[in-house]
């Protein structure tokens, strides 16, 4: 068996008695590009495992390891190695630019500290390809202040710098929730390059359910902390079969004056009284059994290409080999909390 590019094994993240990301594992081989995006309410823990993957934060539980060493252990050079290999695409356009530098300043600067450039004409011609694949005229762009160029050329400078550095992993937070939704499909179709011609896994960390099934191949939901649905975009979003994911998919403003907002279920408030054992959703769920207060339900197979951690869908209690599930989707679990994601 190969060695994973990445993998989270058995991670949890908590601020005092907050666990915002609960004992997830999750692997990503090596030689296997598919675009993940992880969607969920606020606090459902996206952000963090963002920072996790990057290595912003260090996990409470659990472990993170890179090319099979764990992250926490990696030397320095190795750390470097993972800096470049691991990049980043945030949210904020413009929080990333230090206003008083010129847009190169960003994209020249990575070049330099990993040695990628031997001569400031290599850099410039590395910038002029970058942006062009990105959609960018580099006559147009390269040479200005960030507050010159719009949200949406901003973030595909993102895009083209990480592309520069030849990532083996980009990790994506809510890469176009502050730009206009007429600059979303640019920003998305230059990550999608990034997958499709470089071969670079994404991880696309969204609470917007309509990109995430535009371009990802595989999707995430957490809430809580916790993996509640996993399967193929086409399957979650289009049919799914957890309550909160029904919830999430019946509050999407579709462009149809005939269909209302939220017209499956409403999404009912929060109840304080769900904290503690079983599921952290019964109390909003318009489907809860008392079943669901006594234990956390494991995952269970829905269908041939999606798990889902809800009792609706228990086989006679059982683990089961989730190497069943569809090849995009190569997914395993134990008896414990804790489920791998490949």
């Amino acid at each position: 068996m190969s060695v994973p590019l990445i993998e989270l094994d058995g991670v949890a993240k908590r601020y005092g008695k907050t666990v915002a990301l609960d004992r997830l594992s999750l692997r990503l081989d090596a030689g296997r590009a598919p675009i993940i995006a992880v969607a969920g309410e606020s606090g459902s823990g996206k952000t963090t495992l963002a920072s996790l993957l990057l290595g912003f934060i260090e996990p409470s539980e659990g472990e993170i390891r890179y090319g099979g060493a764990p992250l926490a252990k990696l030397g320095r050079a190795e750390k470097r190695a993972y800096r470049r290999e691991v990049q980043a695409v945030f949210q904020d356009p413009f929080a990333v630019y230090n206003p008083f530098y010129r847009v190169d300043h960003a994209l020249i600067e990575p070049l330099k500290l990993f040695g990628l450039a031997r001569s400031t004409k290599q850099a410039r011609a590395m910038l002029e390809e970058a942006c062009a694949r990105v959609g960018l005229h580099p006559e147009d762009t390269l040479g200005r202040f960030p507050h010159q160029l719009s949200g949406g050329q901003r973030q595909r400078l993102m895009v083209a710098r990480a592309m520069m550095l030849k990532p083996r992993l980009l990790v994506a937070d809510e890469p176009v929730s502050m730009i206009d939704a007429s600059l979303r499909a640019l920003v998305l179709g230059s990550l999608r390059t990034l997958n499709r011609e470089l071969g670079v896994p994404i991880v696309y960390i969204t609470h917007d359910l309509t990109t995430a099934y535009h371009i990802a191949d595989i999707v995430l939901i957490l809430y809580r902390g916790r993996l509640v649905e996993a399967g193929s975009a086409e399957a979650v979003i289009e049919a799914p079969q957890h309550p909160y994911t029904r919830l999430l998919v019946g509050s999407i403003p579709w462009p149809d004056l005939a269909i209302s907002w939220g017209r499956d279920e409403p999404i009912l408030k929060e109840d304080g009284r769900t904290i503690g054992a079983g599921c952290a959703f019964r109390g909003r769920c318009p489907q809860a059994m008392e079943s669901c207060g006594a234990a956390l339900p494991p995952l269970h197979a829905a269908d041939r290409g999606r798990v889902v951690r809800c009792f609706l869908h228990a086989q006679d209690g059982a683990a089961f080999d989730m190497t069943r599930l569809s090849g995009r989707l190569g997914l395993a679990a134990d008896q414990q909390e804790s489920e791998t994601v490949q």
